[in-house]
C-alpha cells in the first residue's frame, strides 16, 4: 500500500465532535503535526471526513 503524509493545518476549536474526534484517531492533536499513514480505505475515508483541516500529500 502507498504512503500518505497528513498534515494539520486548521484548529478544532469549535468543529464538532465527530471532527474532533477524527482528527485524534489520526494522531493530529496539535497545529502543524505530520502523521504518515497507510492508504488504506478507512484512513482516507476519515481524511475525507476531515479534508478543510488537513493537508494530504504522497509519501
Amino acid at each position: 500500500m502507498a504512503k500518505i503524509k497528513i498534515t494539520q493545518v486548521k484548529s478544532v476549536i469549535d468543529r464538532p465532535k465527530r471532527q474532533k474526534e477524527t482528527m485524534k484517531a489520526l494522531g493530529l492533536t496539535k497545529m502543524h503535526k505530520t502523521v504518515e499513514h497507510e492508504a488504506t480505505p478507512q484512513i482516507l475515508g476519515m481524511v475525507d471526513r476531515v479534508k478543510h483541516l488537513v493537508n494530504v500529500e504522497e509519501a
